[in-house]
C-alpha cells in the first residue's frame, strides 16, 4: 500500500513540475552537505512547489507528503524509504512534505541524516518554527523560509513591469501564488484561507479555550493595520480578560505566519522589553479581504506592504527592523540595522500634502542624528525626488521613492 501511494505521488509531482512555475527569490543553502534542510512558511504559499524546482535542478530526489491519512499513520518507517529508493532509484536527495504529520518525526530525520542521508523537510505547523526546532534536530539543520510572493515576484509571473497601479494591485490581492496561478476569486479564497489557518494551526493545535476571542483578536488586527499595541491595549479593545492570554494569543498567531510584530528602537533592553510593538499582518490581502473599516487606510496599507518586505529581510538574517519613537513623539516607521549599524532610516507615507512632508522630515533628521545614519527614506504614492533637508541645525539628504519601486528593488 505504501508503495502505491508513494507511486502515486510521483506521478502528481511530475504534473506539478510540468505547470508554469515563477522562480522564487529565496534559496535552499548547504544542499552539498547532509544537515537537514527545514523550508517553512505560510500554508498555501508555495514551498512545496518552490522545493520541488530547487530539487529537480540540484539533482535526483524522492518524495513523499504526509498529508495523505494512509501514509501519516504508517508505522513502519524505513517501509516508507525503501517506498521511495525503489520508485525514485535510491535518490540523492529525500524531500518529505508536511512531516508535522508524521508522529516523532524528528526522530526518524536525525536517524537518516545520521545514516548520511540528505534530507529536505518542509511543513506549515509552528512545529517547523517553534524553539524547540532545534532541539528536535539537535541543531543539525538549516531553515529556508518561503512567503507569498513578494511584488517583484507577481510582477515576474506576468512577466510585467512595475507602476503605481500593479503595486495597489497587489496590495489587494495579496501575494498567495494560487490567486495568480489558478485566477480565484481573492477576497473568497483569503478569507477561507485565513480562517483555515486560524482554526486548525492556532485554535485546534493549541487548544485554545476561547476561539471566539482568538477571532475577535484577529479581527481587530486586520481591522487595524500597522497598529501600534502591547497586550494590555489589546486586551481592551477585544475585551479578552487576561493580557497575559493576549500575549500568548499573538505568540500562535505569529507561529502561524498570520502576524508579525516589530519592536521600538532603543540601546537599553529594559526600554525595547517594556515598549508597544507594531503588528503587521503576513499578506496585505487578508487585510482586504477580512478586514472591517469604513474605506481603506492607505497610508497604513502602504506601510503593511513595506514591513512585509523588510521582514522578509530579517527572516533571512539579511537585518533586523525596528521602529522609532522620540521622547517628544517624532516617530520613525523603520529603523534598518545589519549588525550594529543602523544602515537606512525608512518612513512610509502615502499622503505628503500638507504639513505631513514636514513632519516625516523632521522624524528622519531627528533619528539619523540620534542613530548616526545617513540613509533616509520616505516611500511614497507617487512623489519621486532627492531633496536636502535641515532642521534645528541637522542636516540629510532624503530620497522619495514610490513605493512600486522600493518593493522593486
Amino acid at each position: 500500500m505504501l508503495q502505491k501511494i508513494i507511486l502515486s505521488q510521483k506521478n502528481e509531482i511530475e504534473l506539478a513540475l510540468s505547470q508554469k512555475y515563477v522562480e522564487r527569490e529565496a534559496k535552499i543553502n548547504g544542499l552539498d552537505n547532509n544537515l537537514v534542510k527545514v523550508v517553512v512558511g505560510p500554508r498555501r504559499a508555495g514551498k512545496s512547489f518552490f522545493t520541488l524546482h530547487a530539487l529537480s535542478k540540484a539533482g535526483s530526489f524522492g518524495y513523499a507528503n504526509f498529508d495523505h491519512e494512509e501514509l501519516s499513520l504508517a508505522r513502519d518507517y524505513d517501509a516508507i524509504v525503501r517506498g521511495i529508493d525503489m520508485a525514485y532509484g535510491k535518490p540523492e536527495f529525500l524531500f518529505f512534505d508536511e512531516i508535522q504529520n508524521l508522529p516523532r518525526w524528528e526522530l526518524f530525520v536525525n536517524r537518516l541524516q545520521r545514516q548520511g542521508r540528505k534530507v529536505i523537510v518542509s511543513g506549515s505547523n509552528s512545529n517547523l518554527l517553534s524553539t524547540e526546532l532545534s532541539t528536535h534536530l539537535t541543531g543539525r539543520h538549516l531553515q529556508t523560509a518561503i512567503f507569498p510572493f513578494s511584488f517583484s515576484e507577481s510582477l515576474k509571473f506576468f512577466g510585467a513591469s512595475g507602476s503605481e497601479g500593479s503595486a495597489w494591485e497587489y496590495i489587494k490581492k495579496g501575494g498567495y501564488p494560487e490567486i495568480y496561478s489558478q485566477g480565484v476569486e481573492p477576497r473568497q479564497y483569503l478569507s477561507t484561507l485565513f480562517d483555515a489557518v486560524l482554526f486548525k494551526d492556532v485554535v485546534r493545535r493549541h487548544n485554545v479555550r476561547a476561539p471566539q476571542s482568538m477571532e475577535s483578536l484577529s479581527h481587530f488586527l486586520l481591522s487595524n493595520p500597522s497598529c501600534e499595541a502591547n497586550p494590555s491595549s489589546l486586551a481592551r479593545e477585544t475585551g479578552i480578560k487576561s493580557p497575559l492570554t493576549v500575549e500568548k494569543y499573538m505568540s500562535h498567531l505569529s507561529e502561524s505566519f498570520l502576524f508579525f510584530s516589530i519592536g521600538r528602537h532603543s540601546h537599553k533592553a529594559s526600554e525595547r522589553i517594556a515598549s508597544s510593538r507594531k503588528i503587521y499582518c503576513i499578506d496585505t490581502g487578508f487585510i482586504a479581504a477580512k478586514g472591517v473599516t469604513p474605506s481603506p487606510n492607505y497610508g497604513k496599507l502602504y506601510e503593511n506592504a513595506a514591513a512585509c518586505a523588510l521582514f522578509r529581510r530579517q527572516f533571512e538574517g539579511a537585518c533586523r527592523i525596528f521602529y522609532w519613537k522620540s521622547a517628544q513623539g517624532h516617530e520613525v516607521d523603520f529603523i534598518i540595522r545589519e549588525g550594529h549599524k543602523v544602515s537606512a532610516l525608512v518612513q512610509v507615507c502615502y499622503d505628503l500634502s500638507g504639513k505631513t512632508k514636514d513632519r516625516e522630515v523632521r522624524a528622519l533628521l531627528r533619528a539619523s542624528r540620534e542613530l548616526s545614519c545617513k540613509k533616509l527614506i520616505v516611500v511614497t504614492h507617487d512623489y519621486e525626488a532627492t531633496e536636502d533637508a535641515s532642521w534645528f541645525g541637522i542636516r540629510g539628504k532624503i530620497r522619495f521613492v514610490p513605493l512600486w519601486k522600493w518593493l522593486a528593488e
